[in-house]
């Protein structure tokens, strides 16, 4: 009998190695499977904290002059409720395609306002992934509304053509996007700020007429 009951448990602790076994090699698959991502999307971790070292980072003109010091957008963002936000930023070429007088009016204390007004517009409390712009037609930003385009190839001075899966925002080419995993948060690069034009009419001014 003692001799059945050994055998017994042999067998009942090998079975169990076994399946310990079984799941650690599932959990690894399971990661390694996952290590390649979404063809080309970038993934990180956590939410604001990791878009803003992200900024910070990749986009380092941009978050400098636009972004960094917009309290209210980012108070904005951090208020959502919708598990993560979106944040369309520029390179470092598509900034210094703004030209060094812009650049400098950005820089200068006097346009703070209207630099936080130019960033509110690429801020938007609610994650829009890639694919939501491309069938929107427009999206409403903590700024305002700005509008959502196809891009095309081939065609006469605008007109036919065919759409190459392309998206524009504001005329602004999506370049590429990066989501934040988890949190859903995502940042879209552009080469072209989406702000509307009108607002550098109030650089160099020290209060947008209007505004509180």
């Amino acid at each position: 009998l003692d001799k059945n009951i050994n055998m017994n448990l042999i067998k009942s602790s090998a079975l169990i190695t076994i399946f310990l076994a079984s799941v650690a090699s599932g959990f690894q698959a399971r990661n390694a499977f996952r290590s390649p991502s979404t063809r080309g999307t970038t993934f990180l971790f956590d939410s604001s904290a990791q878009v803003r070292e992200l900024l910070e980072k990749d986009y380092p003109v941009f978050n400098n002059l636009i972004m960094k010091k917009n309290v209210d957008a980012w108070k904005v963002l951090g208020e959502s409720e919708a598990d993560g936000f979106t944040v369309f930023a520029l390179s470092d070429d598509a900034m210094q395609n703004l030209g060094s007088k812009k650049l400098e009016q950005l820089a200068d204390d006097r346009n703070t306002e209207t630099a936080e007004k130019i960033g509110s517009y690429h801020a938007v409390n609610e994650p829009v992934s890639a694919g939501d712009l491309y069938f929107s037609g427009g999206i409403v930003t903590v700024g305002g509304v700005v509008d959502v385009g196809r891009t095309r190839t081939g065609g006469f001075f605008g007109f036919g053509g065919k759409e190459d899966g392309g998206v524009t925002v504001n005329g602004a080419n999506v370049v590429k996007t990066i989501q934040i995993e988890d949190s859903k948060s995502l940042v879209h690069e552009i080469d072209a700020l989406i702000s509307p034009e009108i607002l550098w009419r109030y650089v160099d001014q020290l209060r947008i007429p209007g505004s509180s």
